[in-house]
């Protein structure tokens, strides 16, 4: 007989798991906890919405929409498509659930993988690991400001240095169809290719993105949304600038800014890290006002984030930092004989009742296997437990990081084990 192939994960879709998990843990619930400390309230998104969501809140101009989206239709010939990005489903979210005809303004966090079908490198993957915040309701420059300092919060909670606040304003409707007309006739004089003129053409703010170097030379000189904000408009940058500058939270002004998503207006941020090579970005966001109309909803604002919790990890990687304890668990216990294990595995469910992380050496391996795999756990303490001392009533106690040990009564180890753990 043949032997059956294996299989893999599908390209693109990294697997996290034991050790690496520990930090993909540590990382996703550091920068969510930035978010809870502002009074954020976690939601629960769909994985696939109605096609229709993300043509209509993303754009239908942006690569997201037109390359990107992982789409299909269900068996009742239906349009879904797996999230490519968590703001248009958490305004669906709160326009169906009325969230907005409550106290404003309505502040969300989430997290979870997205999807998106692109060519897979270091640090861009199909499914990426994300946690957003939006904050819906209110066009405070104060809100904004909140919004990046959090990011910022969350970044340097996990030892995370090296990166920078990039920052612009896009404007609002009041100067960003003259500027859209100002920046297309720029565009549509240059000698550009078919699809480059296309995409002028729809959303000439785009264009201003491309990585290439021919077109970046031929825009080098394109007219810039921050020389044509409106008074409304720079009023409302420069405050929140100045609450950042309040906040002590340090920003570079980029006015070539261009996210890759159609909804932004105003503020727009991004987290960049040049130790990630092309990829630099780790997380950015703005604020985009018209969004919620656009889907059905009240005209309110709002402005939220998305930060990469697997760009985080290979950003804390190329600075040689870590985060998390990759120790599956805290107490390794050592039974010499099934009497001891019989004894050992309600000791085991007590210590765990009291808050403490502990695994058994099952399966009857001798006591040389069993140390070794206890120091493989990356627990602290090993309880072990032979014949004499269970008819003594009592267990051993060792801590794995100096060596010392102690015979303690087997109805006192819940404590004396807290205190070793702890460091007593």
């Amino acid at each position: 007989m043949s032997k059956a192939s294996t299989f893999s994960a599908p390209k693109g879709v990294p697997d996290y798991v034991p050790s690496q998990s520990a930090e993909f843990v540590a990382v996703r619930d550091g920068l969510t906890r930035a978010a809870r400390l502002a009074g954020y309230g976690h939601i629960e998104l769909p994985i696939f919405e109605d096609t229709g969501l993300f043509a209509r809140g993303v754009g239908e101009s942006t690569d997201v929409v037109s390359k990107e989206m992982y789409t299909f239709a269900d068996r009742g010939d239906r349009s879904v498509t797996l999230r490519p990005e968590g703001t248009a489903g958490v305004m669906r979210a709160v326009i169906e659930h009325g969230l907005d005809r409550g106290q404003l303004p309505v502040k969300l966090s989430y997290a979870g993988p997205f999807f998106r079908y692109e060519r897979p490198q270091a640090g861009r993957y199909r499914q990426l690991q994300q946690v957003g915040v939006e904050a819906i309701g209110v066009d405070d420059p104060a809100l904004d400001a909140e919004v990046i300092a959090i990011a910022d919060a969350g970044f340097r909670s996990l030892g995370l240095e090296g990166f920078r606040l990039e920052i612009t304003s896009l404007g609002d409707q009041t100067c960003r169809p003259r500027y859209r007309d100002l920046l297309q006739e720029f565009l549509l004089g240059l000698p550009l290719d078919e699809d480059t003129r296309r995409r002028a053409e729809i959303n000439p703010l785009r264009v201003l993105d491309d990585k290439r170097p021919d077109v970046k030379a031929m825009t080098a000189d394109a007219p810039l949304m921050l020389d044509h904000l409106s008074d409304s408009a720079k009023a409302h940058f420069d405050e929140v600038l100045g609450h950042l500058d309040a906040l002590g939270v340090p920003y570079v002004v980029n006015p070539r800014m261009v996210r890759g998503l159609d909804y932004y207006t105003k503020t727009t941020f991004e987290f960049v890290h040049d130790g990630l090579g092309a990829q630099s970005g780790i997380g950015g966001g703005g604020r985009y006002d018209g969004l919620m109309e656009q889907l059905g909803g009240q005209a309110l604002s709002g402005i939220g984030f998305g930060l990469g919790v697997d760009r985080t990890i290979l950003a804390l990687a190329a600075e040689g930092k870590t985060a998390g304890n990759p120790a599956r668990c805290e107490v390794y216990g050592v039974p010499m004989g099934d009497a001891a294990k019989a004894a050992l595995v309600p000791v085991a469910h007590r210590l765990r009742a009291a808050g403490i992380r502990v695994d058994l050496a099952y399966g009857g391996r001798g006591v040389k296997g069993a140390m070794k795999a206890a120091d493989k756990s990356g627990a602290v303490v090993a309880l072990v437990l032979g014949e004499r001392e269970l008819e003594a009533g009592e267990i051993v106690v060792k801590d794995l990081r100096n060596g010392e040990q102690h015979t303690v009564p087997l109805a006192d180890v819940v404590a004396r084990v807290g205190q070793v753990v702890a460091g007593g």
